[in-house]
């Protein structure tokens, strides 16, 4: 006699009715709509008031007013969080996924860190002070980082606590160090004290066009592994009746992962909890099925970004908090809850 499946099982791994994809669509659209509504807020709202009217000047009517230089320097500001956000985002996911740990996020398993200790040195012992130079120490150091992490915790089978806790051990000498220089080097001090806390105020056209092919690469690599991952999640044995290839599938991941989290933590310093919060958000309502989940966090982890960015600046006027104090002031408690939650053994 043949045993059902229970009802979670069969709506986890059943196609979504066309209804339900309706619904995901029109959610998508929702999605993008937010995302222009918090951009305009991130160019509007600073130490500066501008209005509407303004901010439509200064974007297609620059006549080197002021007003119209807020505007411009907010815009590339702007374009920085949204292509930073999108990019931790994706790695967030993509990093569950593959771990099957939804604890997995690129500050949480020490690839930001390990990125933020390899251009601090860059910077301090080696001279490097431009992004296109250092940006190559931050892949290196995301790379060396995530396969010491996926040595240390998942060589004898990857589990949320394994990881979590080799990821936290090793941000945390890995802060030390950076803590270490800053105190020795004064001048490093001076160059990295934003830095270090994730910070979106070193946007500028420079820095966008430097970091946009990393990041373009990135986000390809990772909407392309949709499906092999989806497989991934059902277990390596059925992953390879369905034609995955294991090997491959996860060596793209971590490229991915590496590319996106080196990338952003170049341009903007090491920013914690985006990756983690968002795809938890979109998971309650997409499902499993990452085909939906990773265009969802690549729009929603900017919104979160960007949000964060304009409440830094609101709050403490008129100087302001950098981002990656909120982000982790808001995903501090986010973290505690998830890690409470009775089904946060695997995804």
């Amino acid at each position: 006699m043949l045993v059902d499946s229970p009802p979670e099982q069969r709506a986890e791994t059943a196609p979504a009715p066309p209804t339900r994809r309706a619904i995901r669509a029109l959610g998508l659209l929702a999605s993008v709509v937010i995302l222009v509504l918090v951009a305009l807020a991130s160019i509007a709202i600073g130490a500066k008031e501008l209005s509407l009217g303004q901010v439509w000047h200064g974007l297609f009517e620059d006549s080197g007013t002021y007003g119209d230089v807020v505007v411009t320097e907010r815009l590339w500001r702007t374009l920085l969080g949204l292509l930073a956000g999108a990019a931790l985002g994706l790695a967030g996911a993509v990093l569950q996924a593959l771990t099957r740990n939804p604890l997995a996020d690129p500050g949480l398993l020490g690839i930001n860190a390990g990125a933020s200790a390899a251009v601090v040195t860059a910077m301090t012992y080696f001279g490097v002070t431009s992004l296109s130079g250092y940006v190559w120490f931050a892949f290196f150091g995301a790379a060396a980082v995530g396969a010491l992490v996926w040595f240390l915790g998942g060589s004898r089978g990857a589990t949320p606590v394994r990881l979590a806790l080799a990821g936290t051990a090793i941000s945390a000498a890995l802060y030390g160090y950076l803590q270490a220089v800053m105190i020795t080097d004064q001048a490093a001090l001076g160059k990295m004290r934003f830095w270090t806390v994730g910070s979106l105020t070193s946007a500028s056209e420079s820095t966008i066009l430097q970091v946009l092919p990393f990041l373009a690469g990135g986000t390809i690599l990772a909407l392309a592994l949709a499906r092999p991952l989806n497989a991934m999640e059902m277990g390596d044995d059925t992953a390879r009746a369905l034609g995955a290839h294991l090997n491959r599938t996860r060596a793209l991941s971590m490229l991915a992962a590496v590319v996106l989290c080196g990338a952003a933590t170049a341009a903007c310093g090491p920013i914690v909890f985006v990756g983690l919060m968002v795809p938890h958000v979109v998971r309650s309502f997409t499902g499993p099925d990452l085909r939906w989940i990773l265009p969802y966090a690549a729009i929603l982890s900017p919104v979160l970004l960007l949000g964060a960015d304009v409440i830094g600046r609101v709050v403490a006027r008129p100087s302001e908090l950098q981002v990656g104090i909120v982000t982790a002031i808001i995903g501090g408690p986010v973290f505690i809850f998830l890690v409470r939650r009775r089904r946060t053994a695997q995804l």
